[in-house]
């Protein structure tokens, strides 16, 4: 397929009255509802764009990137979204990395179908910045393994089907030694999934309970033990989907970009000069995206995305004025609810204290922290 194929593809696919919302520039949420979208993007996964340098085999195109991204730009004005993020983004990396065959073939088209939903089991009450203190337990059992904890601020497990999930197979080895990496059916017996409801109401996160829940070795990723390496192609992915505009993930999470902003009318001179700032600095963000990709590289994009879309969502707060301390009725403002939702993404896709050392140990080359308990029992060593 070539960028010529797309635009064919565009005219026989896309509804009419998406693609003439398109050419008038209008918001494609005026004239489709995310449930309409939902109920035809099949027709979207059928066509291998949704990930068009993906194998055909997994439900791409095999193209290579250039051609993708020239496609993409075809695609651009009519909104198409990849639905699973979480699975393209965070799953398909360690799959592509350190999956079986059988496994890729399983479960990969399902997500890129968007009919399997995925979420991430990492995090854990006393494991968030040192994830690799985690304390989720897997014992072995014949064929199966037996897992049983807690995992916290785990990103829409509530509507997930799958979950990637790390836990400790082995207590006396160090911490990052004694990983192993999994993949958990959330319908299993024993999964117990709780919202934590935002502070605006929307449920995003959750906190996950795994009572005795039984995983195939069949659904094991990498090695016994080797789940922290496995763990850094999600992590990768996932601050790569994070990153901003060019990142090939999210452009942010909470509220809209500076170009909306742009459109707006701003009577004030300094706030019109700050949002043509922050406009250019999300340009540059995009660029640099598009250079940065894969590896410890995505912390340097997840570092600054996070600042930047804090400060853009601030900024349409300030837009607003009073109308944003204060209405009339539930109704929220739409700039208010980003700018809420927009605090977390310094703290999300790891905090970004953890990646500004990974910039400095992993890209810099500078020393690492000193760490005391290095080498040393998971067992032994200090927990909160």
């Amino acid at each position: 397929m070539n960028p010529g194929d797309a635009r064919a593809w565009v005219e026989d696919h896309v509804p009419e009255v998406w693609r003439q919302a398109a050419a008038a520039g209008r918001p494609l949420r005026e004239v489709r509802t995310f449930a309409e979208y939902e109920a035809w993007y099949p027709t979207f996964a059928a066509s291998g764009l949704v990930v068009p340098t993906w194998p055909k085999e997994y439900g791409g195109l095999d193209l290579p990137p250039d051609t993708a991204r020239a496609i993409e730009a075809v695609l651009a004005p009519y909104g198409l979204g990849r639905l699973n993020p979480l699975g393209l983004n965070l799953c398909a990396p360690a799959l592509f990395a350190h999956g079986t065959e059988e496994q890729r073939l399983r479960f990969l088209p399902r997500i890129v179908d968007n009919t399997e939903r995925w979420c991430q089991l990492f995090s854990e009450p006393g494991a968030g910045s040192d994830l690799a203190s985690l304390a989720m337990r897997a014992e072995r059992d014949g064929d199966e393994w037996v897992l049983t904890g807690q995992k916290v601020w785990t990103t829409w497990a509530h509507v997930s089907d799958w979950g990637v999930c790390l836990a400790r197979t082995d207590p006396d080895a160090p911490k990052r030694k004694g990983i192993t990496y999994f993949l958990v059916d959330l319908h299993a017996p024993g999964v117990d999934v709780r919202p934590l409801r935002h502070i605006t109401g929307e449920v995003d996160f959750n906190e996950v309970f795994l009572d005795a829940v039984h995983v195939p070795d069949a659904h094991r990723v990498g090695a016994e033990g080797e789940g922290w390496k496995v763990a850094g192609a999600t992590l990768s992915g996932e601050r790569q989907m994070v990153s901003g505009a060019g990142s090939g993930g999210v452009d942010r999470i909470g509220g809209s970009g500076a170009d909306t902003l742009l459109q707006a009318r701003i009577e004030d001179p300094v706030l019109r000069q700050r949002v043509v700032g922050l406009w250019a600095e999300e340009r540059i963000r995009a660029w640099t995206n598009r250079r940065l990709r894969g590896g410890p590289l995505t912390s340097l994009g997840k570092v600054h995305q996070g600042d930047l879309n804090q400060r853009i969502q601030l900024a349409a707060c300030d837009r607003l004025g009073a109308a944003a301390l204060a209405w009339e009725g539930d109704g929220l403002p739409r700039e208010l609810k980003g700018m809420l939702r927009s605090r977390a993404n310094t703290i999300e896709g790891g905090t970004t204290e953890v990646n500004k050392n990974v910039v400095g140990e992993r890209v810099l080359g500078l020393p690492r922290e000193p760490d005391p308990f290095a080498g040393a029992p998971w067992k032994e060593v200090p927990r909160s």
